[in-house]
């Protein structure tokens, strides 16, 4: 059990720096002797969880981890299915699911609604976070770090007074449990969303896209609806 702790901690430490870190590094940021932690790595190596890095005697988290995770996206998006369907059967809208992934929203799985008008995205599309209702759902639950760096990039060259907006609609997130897009990403659509995280650190948005023309009216049945959908994800995931 030991063994396994320490090396969970190894891969945690790399996770934490996606530019690798030397064994003399690794060693500091888990009080382990560089022995101990070169004996480790060897066997992580050996198992393809961790692979040598372009840095100097550096090291980063493997392909086999990867693969590990696409497996866990996969299983989410199995277990969080019947949730989808359920939401979108109770409104009669379309329904995604998108994990966080790199510097974006990644659409994992839908379920299209029974409208004639409706809104449809593709499943493997990638979505920005600072001006959709998945996107903003998840940067409240992320840290103040993270969330600086994704929305300084997304936000480059708008000014401060489009970061202070966006720090003031995290904060109500954070109270609500919800996120809005309000013809904010494409014209014409609406959405509400809400994030959840699962047990190996990854961050979900389910969200409900909506023809604007008919989502102030629905808004509030339609955010009940997804905080309870939510809340039954978390149950199962």
């Amino acid at each position: 059990m030991r063994v396994i702790a320490r090396a969970a901690d190894i891969l945690r430490a790399l996770k934490a720096d996606d530019g690798g870190l030397s064994l003399a590094d690794i060693a500091e940021r888990i009080a382990l002797p560089r022995s101990t932690v070169q004996r480790l790595v060897n066997a992580l190596v050996a198992e393809g969880l961790v692979m040598a890095s372009a840095a100097a005697g550096g090291f980063r988290l493997g392909p086999e981890i990867r693969s590990l995770a696409a497996a866990s996206r996969a299983s989410v998006a199995d277990l969080v299915r019947p949730v989808l369907t359920e939401l979108s059967r109770r409104t009669g809208e379309t329904v995604d699911l998108a994990v966080f992934q790199g510097d974006g929203m990644l659409f994992v799985d839908q379920v299209v609604g029974t409208h004639r008008l409706r809104a449809v995205s593709a499943v493997g599309d990638t979505f920005p976070m600072t001006v959709t209702a998945n996107g903003k759902a998840t940067l409240a639950v992320l840290g103040a770090d993270v969330v600086a760096e994704l929305a300084g990039r997304e936000l480059r060259g708008r000014g401060k007074e489009a970061l202070r907006k966006l720090e003031q609609a995290l904060a109500r997130i954070r109270e609500d449990g919800f996120a809005l897009d309000l013809d904010e990403h494409t014209r014409g659509i609406s959405a509400v969303g809400a994030a959840f995280a699962t047990a190996d650190g990854m961050i979900y948005a389910i969200s409900v896209p909506v023809p604007s023309q008919r989502f102030g009216e629905q808004r509030e049945a339609l955010t009940a609806a997804l905080l309870e959908a939510v809340a039954t994800a978390r149950e199962r995931v």
